[in-house]
């Protein structure tokens, strides 16, 4: 467990952290990642993995250092269903991506931000490496990453909005206020993170903490066709704008960006990313806007998913 001289909540009572994964259809990436968080130096209280059926979570069930939840499917739902099960006992939940590696000290950290900083609501922590800008990272090469970065000095400061992929939030303003990640946003959630720390950011700040490392792998399989995730592009921004929790033009800044690098994408042949997919998907997005029936739900009409397409979040490399 986090040592209690690294936070406190209360009378002098240790913080309780727990951590949580929505995962679908990567059971060894799954594991891999478990293994590995079970078998750092500092232990949050409770580690709680929800998958759509038990097949994806292949190792894990029987394990009592894992709570897994079966039933859910996508990430917004997943993460409610995480945030249900530790809210009980729980004063800090760190969501992490299933192929996210913290360093050894992350916890600890994160723990020492929500203990000395009691106006902080919602945290996001410092992404070393991200493979989704070249293909993915072993597991090896992330553990190189992290041992030649070291330590690195701690430094809080205000942040727009936490990334999915390390995701730290304080409980009691999401239980106060019945906060939720929006299932509105199926599938992978693109721009849940946004829409959930802007929520959260109405009752504490929201800050980027540099020092509480870690490497995203980034790793490919199971994730979404191009379409679909082109479609997200412009129809999630302009969902949350009507919504209130994205402002105008870092909505429209994002929009443009994101067509701009699909465009290129397709003109350079980029092998790594289905480019033309999501592209044609910002095209159809644009197109249902200017005829009124754009909105993030309509890429389930966009044929029928594999059940092991992975609800993946997507991080803060690709949304800038």
């Amino acid at each position: 467990m986090i040592s209690p001289s690294t936070g406190t909540a209360g009378q002098g009572r240790p913080l309780r952290i727990a951590l949580g994964i929505a995962s679908a259809g990567r059971p060894s990436i799954l594991r891999e990642t478990i293994d590995y968080l079970t078998g750092l130096p500092d232990q949050a209280e409770r580690l709680i993995v929800c998958v759509p059926v038990i097949e994806d979570a292949a190792g894990l069930a029987d394990r009592r250092d894992v709570d897994v939840i079966v039933g859910s499917r996508g990430l917004t739902a997943q993460r409610n269903r995480i945030i249900q099960a530790a809210a009980a006992d729980t004063d800090v939940l760190i969501f992490l991506d299933d192929d996210f590696i913290p360093a050894a000290t992350f916890l600890s950290r994160m723990a020492a931000v929500f203990a000395t900083k009691p106006d902080v609501a919602i945290a996001t922590g410092e992404v070393l490496a991200d493979g989704v800008l070249d293909g993915g990272l072993s597991m090896a090469k992330a553990l190189e990453v992290l041992y030649t970065a070291g330590e690195g000095a701690e430094h809080v400061a205000d942040v727009y909005n936490a990334y999915g992929c390390n995701m730290a939030v304080r409980l009691a303003p999401v239980v106060e206020h019945a906060l939720t990640f929006d299932e509105q946003l199926p599938l992978y959630g693109w721009l849940e993170d946004v829409d959930f720390s802007r929520s959260v950011a109405r009752h504490g700040r929201s800050v980027y903490v540099e020092g509480a490392r870690g490497v995203h792998l980034g790793v490919r399989s199971g994730r979404q066709p191009g379409r679909r995730l082109g479609y997200s592009q412009v129809a999630n921004p302009v969902y949350l704008i009507r919504k209130g929790t994205m402002s105008k033009g870092r909505a429209i800044a994002q929009i443009g960006r994101n067509i701009l690098a699909n465009m290129s994408g397709v003109l350079l042949k980029d092998r790594l990313i289905d480019r033309w997919g999501r592209l044609n998907g910002n095209l159809l997005a644009l197109t249902d806007l200017v005829v009124g029936r754009a909105s993030p739900s309509r890429i389930l009409e966009f044929g029928t998913s594999s059940p092991h397409e992975m609800p993946s979040p997507s991080i803060a490399t690709e949304r800038r």
